[in-house]
């Protein structure tokens, strides 16, 4: 069974954020969603999403660049190609080279697409889902220790979150340790908090801090060097108990498979955007699956559209580390007419043929930026 793409739109959504979100490469204070609709020749539309966190300042693709990458060059490929099967997007889309954000979303808006064709979930095309409910925590990044705790606390006091991610990096050393350690003592011994240093230190830097860190109990640091530094990476995963999450430094299975090769012994962060889309996303599971490499669902804070997407992804896995898929929560407002069900310290997937969700068009002109 065949879809035939008949247009491809896209729009611009900028929606502010609730409070400003501190990383170490940027602030942001709203997050800029690129929406895709395919409109199908059998009636079906399908949506996708392309963002990124803080423009250019985190990756080589901005919201501008994947909407310009798609209307000039994706969508000529695909408009009026019966495509059979996501085999047949992906060799398409191979026409164009790299470009991992845009295909993303096309991919997701395809799935959503192909799912309501054949009246399935995205997550029974990837395979079948293990789980609907996905543990989901919560990142505190307001730059203020106080405000962060203070912020981890009433979380923990209504149920909707029970781990937490600390934004780190972007400041000294010393302080970024204290403010980790701090926030974990007070949080308490059973509550999980991992830190994301986003590539912000050096290697003398992550050989004083980790084991600061690991003795204060942070389970899991994430991408504490620079991409590039894989060699330093392994080294430091084997030499600290405490997990390393690998992020950038591995986007697809083929970077996955030559870092198990060097000996990786850490964990992957999974994101359906640097890899391609949630197809792609699985590629590289699998492989650090069959590696014994544990796996943690990662996010580039999308709104719902591009969340649900790896959501069904994610459900098809078991995750160790679970997820961080928040990303709608961050915003004032969203473009769905339902919002995702956060509770208990997870998030729910979707029911229903393809994302399972609607987009209320009228919210999304509303954001959209003027054409």
């Amino acid at each position: 069974m065949s879809l035939i793409i008949e247009e491809v739109r896209c729009w611009l959504v900028d929606i502010p954020t609730i409070r400003p979100h501190k990383l170490s490469m940027t602030t942001m204070g709203t997050q800029t969603l690129m929406l895709v609709r395919l409109r199908c020749q059998q009636g079906i539309i399908g949506w996708g999403e392309g963002t990124t966190i803080g423009g250019l300042g985190y990756g080589v693709e901005s919201p501008e660049s994947m909407k310009i990458t798609i209307e000039r060059y994706l969508a000529p490929l695909l408009v009026g190609k019966p495509l059979s099967g996501l085999s047949t997007l992906n060799d398409v889309m191979a026409m164009v080279r790299g470009n991992t954000f845009a295909k993303s979303a096309m991919e997701t808006a395809f799935l959503d697409a192909y799912g309501k064709l054949v009246n399935q979930p995205i997550s029974s095309l990837l395979g079948g889902a293990k789980h609907r409910a996905l543990p989901a925590l919560w990142t505190l990044a307001s730059g203020s220790t106080q405000q962060d705790i203070e912020e981890g606390q009433r979380l923990l006091a209504c149920g909707r979150h029970r781990a937490f991610k600390l934004k780190i990096g972007a400041k000294a050393v010393e302080e970024d340790v204290r403010h980790a350690v701090q926030i974990k003592q007070t949080l308490g011994e059973t509550v999980h908090v991992h830190v994301d240093v986003n590539q912000g230190w050096t290697l003398a830097q992550a050989l004083w801090a980790i084991p600061r860190l690991q003795e204060a109990g942070i389970t899991l640091i994430e991408q504490p060097i620079a991409l590039t530094e894989t060699a330093q990476l392994v080294d430091l995963a084997k030499r600290f108990t405490t997990t390393l999450l690998a992020d950038e430094a591995v986007t697809d299975a083929k970077q996955g498979m030559a870092l198990i090769r060097q000996g990786f012994t850490g964990a992957y962060a999974l994101k359906i955007a640097k890899a391609g889309g949630p197809f792609q996303a699985l590629k590289l599971a699998h492989v650090a699956e069959a590696a014994g490499i544990s796996l943690y669902g990662g996010t580039m804070l999308e709104g719902t559209i591009g969340t649900v997407a790896a959501l069904h992804a994610w459900s098809t896995l078991a995750l160790e580390w679970g997820t961080e898929m928040f990303g709608p929560l961050l915003l004032k407002d969203d473009v769905v007419t339902q919002p995702l069900v956060y509770q208990s310290g997870c998030v729910i997937l979707p029911e229903g043929p393809g994302l399972g969700i609607d987009v209320d068009e009228e919210k999304l002109l509303h954001y959209a930026r003027p054409e």
